[in-house]
């Protein structure tokens, strides 16, 4: 299971929707990005090299740029050793990556909305 955080813009960005517009674009990240967040499907892409963010998500007219990160935390390797070797088969991803010391976090860089062929930030248009 990944961890969403959302940066000081992307909460910026969020305040410029109204609220059931809010409430939709925040159901749709945790429904969506929660467990599977670098799996391309029909409304969620890599995006090619770009300053905004790796990922992009489709919601309707909406759309949530994110990045992925898997970092290690700062546990000693001897433990890790020791975890990985008491560990049993089968367990769910999420209890693996909590024993070998894995944070995985979906960072939401920014939200914007879709018109025509055209990306608006805040109102303002962006390109990518």
């Amino acid at each position: 299971m990944y961890s969403i955080e959302y940066t000081e813009s992307a909460l910026d960005d969020l305040k410029y929707f109204r609220k059931a517009e809010r409430q939709l674009i925040l159901d749709q990240i945790d429904l969506q990005l929660m467990y599977e967040p670098t799996v391309e499907t029909t409304n969620r892409k890599r995006l090619r090299s770009n300053e905004l963010a790796e990922w992009e998500l489709r919601i309707g007219m909406f759309r949530v740029f994110y990045d992925v990160t898997e970092d290690s935390t700062e546990e000693d390797q001897s433990d890790n050793d020791a975890t990985e070797d008491t560990a049993e088969e089968g367990q769910a991803d999420d209890e693996s990556d909590e024993k070998t010391g894995l944070i995985q976090v979906v960072k939401v860089e920014a939200i914007g909305q879709k018109k025509g062929n055209k990306l608006f930030i805040r109102g303002e248009e962006f390109e990518l």
